[in-house]
């Protein structure tokens, strides 16, 4: 095993049981949604210990991620080998049939608040599907304070210090750590720091189905963790980079991760020399061509491309959007 290459590897999506959930999910992925329940989540990326990422294709299917990283971390990560015990993000779909919880994650600098082994949660999410009455929340009003935010969470009224706005397909959200956020009614793809810290400020009155119980808050945590200079948080602009062959647009470039989307129906390269990057496609379908084999990616499917793959050439067979994520160099482990 120690001389099998690397190569594009896919992953099979791990599905989670959340009460604001839905169905929708299936529109988006091959796997069969288990049950009837509501499925809030799928991870389709993920280094934790609790639900780790299997690989789905080619001669090391069946691996976990944290096994590729430890067994071979420099073809895996090229220039940021050794700087992290495990996969630095954590990547999903979810479905916001109802209104999430809402919620503060701290950053990586609020030690106080961090578990043994977890980071801060810098997250930013794509719109996949929208209704009418499709909801983000992110950030607070002007004027919003401590002490009115306090009393609006022991009278219900939350929402009324929340800024928000009315999400379309294609709009990009960054949510800094210490930003107040919620959604609802909306299907998004996620990009994250690899944190499951969360604390939730408000959770409109929900009461989880399994349990009978309302889920428990984290307000003194939440409010520690709040940026309160933050202010109102919309929609990014998109960075046009290219347009020819497929528009290439720049969406989010933090400390943390990049995100590039590419739109078109000409082959296009994607991949970067000697660092990881990750193809989430959304729409469409095509193949990368690398070392003389191709890789088919649809909608749904999550490809990671290890450092050593470098750049490879995408042809797509169908009209195609593609969502590229990047580890930045410059990012503290």
């Amino acid at each position: 095993m120690n001389q099998t290459p690397l190569y594009p590897l896919r992953f099979r999506p791990i599905y989670q049981y959340r009460l604001w959930g839905g169905r929708r999910l299936s529109d988006l992925l091959s796997a069969p949604l288990p049950g009837n329940d509501p499925i809030g989540e799928a991870w389709l990326l993920s280094d934790r210990d609790d639900h780790p990422s299997l690989v789905a294709n080619g001669p090391l299917k069946g691996l976990i991620l944290n096994q590729l990283l430890n067994q071979w971390p420099e073809q895996l990560l090229g220039k940021l080998a050794g700087r992290f015990s495990r996969f630095p993000l954590l990547l999903k779909f979810l479905d916001a049939r109802d209104v999430l919880s809402v919620q503060v994650h701290p950053s990586d600098r609020q030690t106080k608040y961090l578990p043994a082994g977890e980071s801060g949660k810098t997250e930013a999410w794509v719109v996949l599907k929208a209704e009418p009455e499709s909801r983000i929340y992110a950030g607070l009003k002007p004027g919003a304070t401590a002490e009115g935010l306090r009393k609006a969470v022991s009278e219900g009224t939350v929402a009324d210090h929340l800024a928000s706005f009315h999400p379309k397909p294609g709009d990009g959200v960054l949510i800094q750590a210490g930003t107040v956020h919620s959604l609802g009614d909306v299907v998004v793809f996620e990009v994250q720091e690899n944190s499951d810290v969360t604390f939730r400020l408000y959770d409109w009155d929900h009461v989880d189905g399994k349990t009978g119980r309302p889920r428990p808050l984290q307000v003194e945590q939440a409010m520690a963790c709040l940026d309160f200079a933050q202010g109102v948080v919309g929609p990014v602009v998109p960075v046009v980079e290219e347009v020819k062959p497929v528009l290439r647009e720049r969406l989010f470039l933090c400390e943390h991760f990049g995100l590039w989307r590419h739109r078109g129906d000409s082959p296009f390269t994607v991949g970067a020399e000697g660092m990881p990057h990750v193809l989430v496609c959304i729409a469409g379908n095509g193949r990368l061509e690398y070392n003389g084999a191709d890789y088919h990616i649809g909608k749904g499917d999550v490809m990671l491309l290890p450092a050593m793959v470098g750049a490879c050439l995408c042809r797509t067979r169908t009209p195609i959007t593609m969502l590229e994520i990047s580890l930045p160099e410059g990012m503290k482990p």
